[in-house]
């Protein structure tokens, strides 16, 4: 059973911050476009875009710093500043741009998102990127069968939720749209709908476990 409905299509062309995404991309490029809150980013995120970034070929990872998750509570949700200089210290790369785009744009919804910047960057291949955990519960994301149809994923596998993700409703639904991992840099030409899942050595850092870490620290010093 897929609940998420669809997204309506909101214009963000009449926002100052749609004009000034603080990037600059060319036609041609492949693009890979990493979204979370990354509350707070950790190893087991650079892992996912570096994977992504090899596998694919891409030129850049954007990775979208969301001002809020509407699937989170944000009482436990680090200021945006402090989140995006966090993921500073892990996209140290040329090819990593750390991005504060969907704040700019007033965008809520990740298709949102990913509609104003293929608008703004014709020509662009871009690909959307996340972890397996992502993909376990994709089908929750609102207008998440319009997101498949935008552009093409690329799922990297995560510790203890690859097997479920494959089963997801997402992965099931979209089950012919599955690529050959042998065929990944071609990924970012195909026509959507067309993802891959990509495996490689896991990383078993996450976010929950870092902010339950950082709770206790606080605990005990008070």
């Amino acid at each position: 059973m897929w609940a998420a409905g669809q997204v309506r299509r909101r214009s963000a062309g009449g926002r100052p911050g749609a004009l000034r995404p603080g990037f600059t991309l060319f036609r041609g490029m492949k693009v890979g476009l990493y979204g979370g809150s990354f509350n707070p980013a950790h190893e087991g995120h650079a892992h996912v875009a570096e994977t992504a970034r090899k596998r694919l070929g891409l030129d850049r990872v954007i990775w979208l710093v969301s001002p809020q998750n509407p699937l989170k509570s944000g009482d436990q949700t680090l200021p945006l500043t402090q989140r995006l200089e966090g993921v500073r210290r892990f996209a140290r790369d040329r090819g990593m741009i750390v991005s504060d785009i969907e704040a700019r744009l007033g965008t809520r919804y990740t298709l949102d998102t990913i509609l104003a910047l293929k608008a703004r960057f014709p020509g662009v291949h871009f690909v959307w990127i996340m972890g397996a955990d992502s993909l376990a519960g994709f089908h929750r994301w609102r207008g998440w069968t319009q997101i498949l149809c935008a552009l093409p994923v690329a799922v990297v596998s995560r510790p203890w939720i690859s097997l479920k993700s494959r089963a997801s409703p997402a992965a099931r639904r979209f089950a012919g749209s599955r690529q050959p991992v042998q065929g990944a840099r071609r990924l970012p030409g195909l026509a959507p709908p067309a993802w891959i899942f990509l495996y490689g050595p896991l990383n078993f850092q996450s976010s929950t476990a870092l902010r339950e870490r950082l709770q206790a620290g606080r605990t005990r010093q008070g």
